[in-house]
């Protein structure tokens, strides 16, 4: 019997493993392939805020970017390289956002040298620079989970009991933590709702060396022994599990470099290497994390739900079983810091923040229908 199983060995599913080994927790981590094999181990892992005006997601991501970095660098510095990252606005309407933040941030920002700007191809655009770390996506997913056992498995199916969960009947657990990302749920509940973004990174050997991140159209790492890295484009419209097509690997090369050099140069680019998964995001962008209602058993209840305060705790939910979710983009950011909240309200029963429950999305669409 486990104290914990994690389905999913991403960067959210990695980070729960981490905090439990912490407690001194047996864990069993889960994945139909290897650590970081999907979305996250195709990320360009780039530890950074969310520059906009304001906002829910905003003032989440500057708590999550300040706990993020330090996390890193006090755990897991030889998985980190820290730089000067330089945000450019892609239009008018980011030159407005990127002025509004630079006067309102309480973060230290610096100055671009002028000799910089000069190898820059964008002209007359606003720019906010600070210092961002760049991880090593698969390294930090396997140090993470350093602790636990990890078996590669499919998972297809969870029984929950009073106080222990089965997987396949293979495995027990006392409880379970599902951080699939976008593939399927293993759980029969409508409102559970993620969009599947399809990511695409390159790493390439290029003469043209920068010593700086760039933001823009596209990240674009430093130059590291030759090397960079550009990704990760946004495609909505791809999904493995459903497209009709294969996902065309020339064509998302194609398109990343040419929006890299819509912000710099690149010279003499050779592609070392492809690196794609599926990434999944929330429809209010906001992260899931806690437990899951149990819908059918919920709606039998007298409750009323066209209400401007729904009162959660009148919902019923799956016996021990938990979820954290949807944190699009920003994965490597949030997932640490969601990561032992989750922790918290198993072990030591403190509640997740109400926005982040995803009993919210229940509420919702009980309301509806």
């Amino acid at each position: 019997m486990y104290d914990i199983a994690i389905v999913g060995a991403g960067i959210n599913g990695c980070s729960v493993a981490y905090e439990f080994i912490k407690e001194k927790k047996k864990v069993l981590l889960l994945d139909q392939d290897e650590v970081a094999s999907g979305g996250s181990g195709s990320a360009g892992a780039f530890v950074s805020p969310k520059f906009s005006k304001a906002g829910e997601l905003k003032e989440l991501l500057h708590v999550a970017f300040l706990y993020s970095f330090d996390f890193y660098q006090k755990h897991f510095n030889n998985f980190t390289t820290k730089a000067q990252l330089i945000h450019i606005a892609k239009d008018e309407k980011d030159n407005e956002i990127l002025k509004s933040y630079k006067q309102h941030t309480t973060l230290d920002l610096l100055h671009v040298e002028e000799e910089f700007l000069k190898r820059l191809n964008t002209k007359d655009k606003e720019m906010v620079s600070l210092y961002s770390l760049v991880v090593d996506a698969k390294g930090i997913c396997r140090e993470l989970s350093k602790g636990c056992e990890f078996v590669k498995h499919k998972v297809s199916n969870i029984k929950s009991f009073e106080n222990y969960v089965e997987i396949d009947g293979k495995f027990k657990a006392k409880k379970i933590v599902l951080a699939t990302g976008a593939y399927k749920h293993l759980l029969d509940e409508e409102h559970i709702k993620l969009r599947g973004v399809w990511g695409h990174r390159i790493d390439i050997k290029t003469s043209t060396k920068i010593d700086k991140f760039l933001h823009q159209n596209v990240s674009i790492s430093t130059t590291k022994d030759g090397v960079m890295a550009i990704g990760a484009t946004h495609n909505v419209h791809y999904h493995p599990q459903t497209s009709k097509e294969p996902y065309n690997l020339e064509d998302g090369q194609k398109e990343l470099l040419e929006k890299a050099n819509k912000t710099i140069t690149l010279k003499d680019v050779e592609i070392v290497k492809n690196y794609t998964g599926l990434r999944s995001g929330s429809f209010d962008y906001i992260p899931l994390v806690g437990k899951i209602v149990d819908s059918k058993n919920t709606l039998l209840k007298d409750i009323k739900f066209k209400t401007k305060k729904p009162d959660y705790e009148q919902y019923i939910y799956h016996k021990n079983i938990y979820m954290i979710n949807g944190n699009g983009g920003y994965g490597f950011v949030l997932a640490p810091y969601l990561a032992k909240f989750l922790k918290d309200e198993i072990l030591h029963n403190k509640k997740v923040d109400k926005n982040l429950q995803p009993a919210r999305f229940f509420y919702r669409w009980a309301k509806k229908i």
